[in-house]
């Protein structure tokens, strides 16, 4: 579905990608882990054009992700951030439907659009017309997972979507997420700081350390064949050794 070819990125000098490549297989959830500035977020802010790297190249489909193509290419992806990024002066309803609206489609058809992704993501009915400020930060992340599913998008890019919920809340989401994935096949390549969210998620998960990929498989790939010290290391930061021996079962 994604193909990266040797892929680098930098910001005033500062290295965030070098020489990457990487493979996000179709109907399958790939997950990057890392440490902060390891160039996670910046590989889904060039899969969605929201930046352009300085070499190398990106195919969404085989076809090139190249300017003049990003409008409609963008038409096919979801994207959903860590706060959301909900406009505050708009009720969940409306945020939901902006790609719609701009897209002129009916109203008629929007509104089943929306009831049938509130369903979805189990979002209460009779909370469509609140705004973001009256809704919980769950509630507000659903919003967003419903504004990234409006167009029924081939891949859905997710940067740390559950990072600022407390624990009790994420779990539900979780759980949500996992059943909304598998439920619709879609492509999906999440980021996260986790490593127990990237196995819960993950068919595939990939370290980057430095703009780099320094190891990619299956969780119990990671766990079990470090590629080096620092995928050690960082596994053994996050999990005590119990906890790490029950994601790798």
């Amino acid at each position: 579905m994604l193909e990266l070819n040797q892929i680098s990125k930098s910001y005033s000098g500062v290295c965030a990608l070098e020489r990457c490549d990487l493979s996000i297989a179709s109907g399958q959830t790939t997950v990057l882990i890392g440490p902060s500035g390891c160039g996670k977020s910046t590989i889904l802010r060039l899969i969605i054009g929201l930046e352009t790297p300085d070499e190398g190249s990106i195919h969404f489909g085989g076809k090139l992700l190249e300017r003049g193509r990003l409008p409609a290419l963008r038409q096919r992806m979801g994207y959903v951030i860590q706060d959301g990024g909900l406009f505050p002066h708009l009720s969940a309803r409306d945020n939901a439907a902006l790609m719609a609206r701009h897209l002129r489609w009916p109203d008629d058809r929007i509104a089943a659009r929306i009831d049938e992704l509130a369903e979805l993501t189990h979002f209460p009915i009779d909370a469509l017309d609140r705004f973001p400020l009256q809704l919980s930060g769950g509630q507000q992340q659903r919003v967003s997972l419903m504004r990234s599913l409006m167009l029924d998008p081939e891949v859905l890019l997710l940067d740390e979507p559950l990072g600022a919920l407390d624990p009790m809340i994420r779990r539900d989401l979780q759980a949500d997420l996992r059943e909304i994935f598998t439920s619709l096949g879609k492509t999906v390549l999440m980021v996260t700081h986790d490593l127990g969210e990237a196995a819960f998620f993950g068919d595939t998960v990939v370290l980057l350390r430095d703009g780099q990929i320094v190891q990619q498989g299956t969780m119990k790939q990671l766990l079990r064949e470090p590629a080096d010290e620092f995928v050690q290391r960082f596994i053994q930061a996050q999990r005590s050794p119990l906890e790490t021996m029950e994601i790798a079962r």
